[in-house]
């Protein structure tokens, strides 16, 4: 992960990772916040959102509820297993509630299903990253 070493946080910026395997919403999402003074990280792995959440400190996580390597309830329980705390809104194309239900017992602060109004989610990602 040598592209970790060129990252560096901008103190006065606040810091968003977005985990999402779909490069279309990956765009989308980087041009929502493009003017919201915010540093913008992404990954499309788990293992790799583990790590930029270890090293890096992230305000908030974007994250998809399945990515290739590890699916987003993984990763949440792994995020309690290793005490990293970070604030989290998760996306899903799956509306189960069951899904939704375990997130949010797993401490995701909101959800929203795809394809999501982008008004309101970044209404929600500033909301929490302030």
């Amino acid at each position: 992960m040598s592209f970790l070493n060129n990252v560096k946080n901008d103190e006065s910026k606040k810091l968003l990772l977005i985990v999402e395997d779909q490069q279309g919403i990956i765009h989308l999402l980087k041009e929502l916040f493009a003017k919201d003074n915010l540093l913008i990280l992404h990954t499309t792995s788990g293992r790799e959102a583990l790590e930029l959440i270890s090293m890096k400190k992230p305000d908030l996580v974007l994250l998809d509820m399945k990515i290739p390597d590890m699916d987003g309830i993984e990763l949440l329980k792994s995020l309690h297993k290793r005490s990293l705390d970070v604030k989290v809104i998760v996306m899903t194309a799956y509306s189960e509630l069951d899904i939704v239900d375990e997130a949010k017992e797993l401490g995701t602060i909101s959800s929203f299903s795809k394809p999501f109004d982008v008004s309101k989610l970044r209404l929600e990602v500033l909301k929490a990253i302030s």
